[in-house]
């Protein structure tokens, strides 16, 4: 079995913590959820890092990390909790309920970092999927306990000072990454070393930090420094002692910066997650940083240890960030902070919706997806503040979150957005459209046909084809999964008639409309024309570089050869089509695709091998959600080429084969599945 692992990578040494992992080991192995506590600063995320990983191998299902720092609230508790265990929920459902049920069968371990700002939340959703799915095992991290019933407590103690000075050992790792010429063994420098260890009471946050000024000071420099703080500045009203230790020692880490790193380190704190130099430039620039300024300064902060960065990313643990936080207010700039952040994400928002069609299509997708703390902490900011562009945002960016899976926060902000935003105008009509598209994925096909209507007025009297098509598109895909492919067609046939090729963002909106047309063509039995209709399509987005019409014009070239009876061919538009949905990260497309695959595989008289699809197949329909779900004429479809199977290689094996399929984990099914050789 090859073991799922979600952990974060180690990106520096590990040291120290045998004894703590010995009881770890036991505490996972003797209870259900064990949470590791400890001061910020302590090494309790690192901790639960190496713990995670050396345990992995005894969970069938493996190990899912939550980071739950980004969030600032509980607002996005469930979904980011969803999120990590690859959960992508598409139902009406109340999502706690949709979680329950995707771990009832699982045997995994959660693991959720940095719970101590959302303990009550924490502890109500711990308490639920800890009932549902007997086979959780979950750690935590917090600062204080979660005050659950079965919960067992592992503190995270300070590295130790005496005997064997783990503290030390880090100190000095640090010490010759940060300055690889100083001297170490040297018995000053030795001796100065450990006392810094002693005084910082093996905190290895603030060795960490202490290591990093040996590239500007001695560590007997360093020494003194810091032993002079603690004696003189340290905060008296900070309890317990090790609090002010650390406090200090960031206070220290902080006068060793320049104005301008000081100042960039208060404006990071603006961001969730973790960040590019770009994106620090974008939000962080302003009044004496220069984007040359912010440049030179995370430079600065990363040498001493206040930002980490792994090569590509940059990141900023939650005890720095909650000190750099402090400094924002001190500054009075949190406001102008939150508006930077804000129209930052908005232009992000805005370029990507502006990218759908073209070649970065996929990297655009990923950026959304992976932003999504952000841009949730945007929305949520106009939409206290600039309520218009919290309209603009939601209807740009809504159709990335839909695709993503996203659908109750999308369909949350969609609707907080019309209500408060502006009555009329091209924003409103996109923000309608992005929520009758997601009531649409969510089968509330009631509210998508009336969403649709008001849809369709309000595109006519703004008067702009990109609203005319994309509420056309609305109700030709609500008429579609309704049954009344008739009345889909009238409706693409209608606005591409009446509008002229346009924009590039205009042409995706009438690529998705000549989608209808193929739909629509193929569900009314016109199987040739439906072809044809779609050969020309395919050309078109492929020369657009266009990837998620494309992969839905597969579908549907997979589903017509199918019932012209060329299951071959079947096969390999199925596959043309799961290999876009994969690079997209489309969960509910893949379910489709593999749906499809497998009626094709049945066709050519793969029994096991459409079996084992299938059951793939089942995991990524549970991954949204949702039982198999897609146009009406899929299902007869896929009754026949299951009976085909079954009688190829009879009930038994059919349904061995079968489970085999819904045990693999999602990624491996689908790799077997585009394999495309038969399985045994």
């Amino acid at each position: 079995m090859t073991t799922v692992s979600h952990i974060p990578e180690e990106t520096t040494s590990f040291v120290g913590r045998k004894a703590e992992l010995i009881r770890l080991e036991h505490a996972l192995g003797a209870g259900r959820l064990t949470t590791l506590t400890g001061p910020g600063g302590v090494g309790k995320t690192r901790l639960a890092v190496r713990a995670a990983g050396r345990a992995a191998a005894r969970y069938r299902d493996g190990v899912w990390w939550a980071d739950l720092a980004p969030l600032h609230d509980d607002g996005l508790l469930i979904a980011t909790v969803s999120d990590a265990v690859g959960l992508s929920d598409h139902t009406l459902r109340m999502p706690l309920d949709v979680l329950c049920e995707w771990l009832a069968d699982k045997e995994l371990l959660l693991v959720l970092d940095s719970c101590e700002h959302l303990r009550p939340a924490c502890a109500h959703l711990l308490g639920e999927i800890l009932t549902t799915a007997p086979g959780l095992t979950v750690l935590a991290t917090s600062r204080q306990p979660l005050d659950i019933k079965g919960e067992q407590l592992v503190e995270v103690e300070p590295l130790s000072v005496d005997g064997a000075p783990d503290a030390l050992t880090l100190f000095r790792e640090r010490a010759a990454a940060a300055a690889p010429d100083t001297a170490l063994d040297e018995p000053a420098t030795a001796a100065a070393a450990a006392e810094i260890c002693h005084r910082l009471e093996g905190i290895p946050l603030a060795i960490e930090l202490a290591a990093a000024g040996t590239g500007l000071h001695t560590v007997e420099q360093i020494a003194l420094r810091i032993g002079s703080r603690l004696d003189l500045l340290a905060d008296p009203s900070i309890r317990p002692l090790r609090h002010r230790t650390l406090r200090t020692t960031i206070g220290w880490s902080h006068e060793l910066c320049t104005p301008l790193e000081r100042l960039l380190w208060a404006r990071l704190t603006v961001l969730r997650g973790d960040f590019d130099e770009a994106l620090a430039r974008t939000v962080c620039t302003g009044g004496p940083l220069t984007d040359d300024g912010v440049r030179t300064a995370l430079r600065g902060l990363v040498a001493k240890s206040v930002v980490a960065h792994d090569g590509v990313r940059h990141r900023m643990l939650d005890t720095i960030r909650e000190y750099g936080r402090m400094w924002l207010a001190e500054l009075g700039e949190e406001r102008a902070a939150a508006d930077r952040h804000a129209a930052c994400f908005l232009q992000l928002a805005r370029s990507a919706h502006a990218g759908w069609t073209g070649e970065d299509q996929i990297s655009w997708y990923h950026r959304i997806a992976d932003s999504h703390a952000d841009l949730c902490a945007a929305l949520d900011h106009l939409l206290a503040h600039d309520t218009a562009a919290a309209q603009e945002m939601a209807g740009r960016i809504g159709f990335f979150w839909c695709c993503c899976g996203h659908l109750p926060q999308t369909r949350g902000y969609a609707q907080r957005a019309l209500d408060a935003g502006p009555s009329r105008g091209p924003h409103r009509t996109r923000a309608l459209w992005v929520l009758g598209i997601c009531v649409m994925l969510q089968g509330d096909y009631r509210a998508a046909e009336r969403v649709g209507e008001e849809c369709v007025r309000a595109a006519a009297e703004d008067g702009t084809d990109e609203g005319i098509l994309a509420a056309a598109y609305l109700r030709g895909l609500t008429h579609l999964m309704t049954g009344d492919p008739e009345s889909g067609l009238r409706e693409a046939d209608r606005v591409l008639r009446g509008t002229e090729a346009g924009t590039p963002l205009e042409s995706a909106y009438r690529l998705r409309c000549h989608l209808i047309t193929v739909f629509a063509l193929t569900g009314l039995g016109r199987l040739a024309e439906a072809a044809e209709a779609a050969v020309v399509l395919r050309a078109a987005c492929e020369a657009q570089d266009e990837c998620w019409t494309r992969s839905y014009v597969d579908y549907q070239l997979a589903l017509i050869a199918l019932l012209q009876g060329r299951a071959e061919a079947a096969a390999a538009h199925a596959r043309s089509m799961l290999t876009c949905k994969h690079r997209l990260r489309d969960s509910f497309g893949i379910a489709l695709g593999l749906d499809i695959l497998a009626a094709a595989v049945a066709a050519q008289g793969e029994g096991a091998h459409a079996a084992r699809v299938y059951g793939t197949g089942q995991v990524y329909w549970r991954m949204v959600g949702h039982p198999q779900r897609g146009t009406p004429e899929l299902g007869p479809v896929r009754e026949a080429c299951e009976q085909q199977a079954r009688a190829a290689i009879g009930d038994a094996a059919y349904q061995r084969a079968f489970d085999r399929g819904r045990a693999d984990s999602a990624e491996a099914g689908l790799a077997l599945a585009l394999h495309g050789e038969l399985l045994t």
